[in-house]
């Protein structure tokens, strides 16, 4: 037995008392939480800890500010230097808590409240701090939890995601000076179509993150309003007055951005629409990601039975049984996580559904796939850039053969011979395998002189 007690201690919680792991930070309710949801492999991601220990120093400081009877020097001293180290990300292995727990994310509030009074204390040699008394000073669970889940979002899209998208786009940038003026035919239905430069094309996928960026940053507005100070259901209960926009500002100063308190608390608690939109905009990015992906693998299919226009970087050996194979491996790795992204955008959108009368308890799933989805994204952009991307290089002999034996290049000639007979020209330039200029010609629609006069297919862009 005398093992047993040398490897766990007693803590206490309202329903009695608990063996917790002697080398953890962590209490009783903790415990319960980690015993009573055996369920997946996912954890609380540590982004939300990390947002916890910002808004736990924050709300310190308020409280030293505002209640310094409750909140003294002392405590917030080592309530401040706890939440630094979980900030920091020195006591990561203290919080061990599934997604798969309460929809309110209590369990993992007061896992961030136990870790920073046992931390504390420990720092102060003596047991000053109590975990719901003082670390958890004028909150709830359900205001810190929707609090720490848009700090989160917020500091890992501006600081993550948003400098990845740029990556890729200031990439796609250089691509567009270093190929204008190459003529290639364009393509719409998958079938073939009038000419465009290689250049305007990039354009085209540059512009759509671009987009995208400007959409993601303005979804970011809504998500930097707290709910903190909402306490319990939003009527602020046993905060002092004027600690929501305090607390608010004390977060902006730790971070760096600007938060503000939300100006409907009952909204703050039980609606998600905010990550709702955020997400939006993130699939909105999954899916031209798709559409750019998949322009870059059938423009480089090939190389020789593919439209084969511009190569990509070999990277690996692409088949354990075709020997020289190389396939556009990165490509499929963006369209795997754009899958991913549109899939999560589904379980954000009904967990945003099911807010009950005071509380959403959705909040742990909601957020574990808004973060999974902006870590992916910000993962593939850095791959796709790195391994791809920059490695793009145009094939301007096969553009220039496909441009020249494209027949919608007869769209020149619309203006000169109608587009009836534009159309009888095509088709027999297909059906007998003519060029347009030896069909136009056997039809008598244009001498030789003119046709070669009217038609300049690198004029047409």
């Amino acid at each position: 037995m005398s093992a047993h007690y040398m490897e766990y201690r007693i803590e206490h919680d309202s329903l009695g008392e608990v063996s917790v792991p002697a080398d953890r930070y962590w209490g009783a309710q903790t415990q319960r939480s980690f015993e009573n949801f055996k369920i997946g492999i996912e954890k609380m991601p540590r982004e939300i800890i990390h947002a916890f220990g910002i808004l736990k120093l924050a709300a310190a400081r308020t409280n030293l500010k505002l209640v310094p009877k409750r909140m003294t020097e002392e405590k917030c001293r080592y309530i401040s230097e706890a939440a630094n180290e979980v900030i920091n990300g020195a006591l990561s292995e203290h919080f061990p808590l599934a997604v798969w727990q309460t929809g309110s994310g209590t369990q993992s509030n007061m896992n961030v409240n136990e870790v920073i009074a046992n931390r504390g204390n420990e720092l102060a040699g003596k047991k000053l701090l109590h975990p719901n008394d003082d670390v958890n000073m004028s909150q709830s669970s359900n205001d810190t939890f929707p609090t720490a889940m848009h700090i989160a979002a917020v500091l890992e899209t501006e600081h993550t995601l948003l400098p990845a998208v740029k990556t890729l786009i200031d990439t796609l940038i250089r691509l567009e000076h270093e190929n204008s003026g190459i003529v290639k035919s364009g393509r719409t239905h998958l079938e073939d179509a009038t000419p465009i430069t290689f250049s305007q094309e990039i354009s085209g996928w540059r512009s759509s993150l671009e987009r995208d960026s400007e959409m993601i940053r303005l979804s970011m507005q809504s998500l930097k309003k707290l709910a903190l100070g909402a306490t319990a259901v939003g009527t602020g209960l046993n905060a002092p007055n004027g600690f929501d926009s305090a607390v608010a500002e004390e977060v902006s100063r730790i971070t760096g951005t600007d938060f503000y308190t939300a100006e409907n608390k009952f909204h703050a608690l039980t609606s998600k629409d905010e990550l709702v939109f955020a997400h939006g905009a993130l699939k909105a990015l999954a899916c031209d990601l798709m559409k750019i992906a998949n322009d870059v693998r059938w423009l480089a299919s090939g190389p020789r039975c593919g439209l084969g226009e511009i190569t990509i970087p070999e990277n690996e050996p692409g088949s354990s049984i075709m020997p020289g194979k190389v396939n556009p491996t990165q490509c499929e790795a963006v369209t795997m996580v754009a899958v991913q992204v549109m899939g999560n955008d589904v379980a954000v959108g009904i967990s945003a559904s099911q807010g009950n009368f005071e509380l959403n308890v959705f909040m742990p799933v909601c957020i574990y796939n808004y973060l999974q989805s902006l870590k992916l994204l910000a993962d593939v952009c850095i791959s796709f850039e790195k391994n791809c991307v920059r490695g793009i290089k145009p094939i301007k002999e096969r553009m220039h053969e496909n441009l020249h034996r494209s027949l919608m290049l007869v769209t020149a000639l619309t203006p000169y011979i109608g587009y009836e007979n534009a159309a009888k020209v095509v088709h027999k330039a297909h059906d007998e395998n003519l060029s347009l200029k030896e069909a136009c010609i056997a039809m008598g629609y244009l001498s030789e002189s003119d046709f070669d006069k009217y038609f300049h297919p690198e004029e047409m862009v």
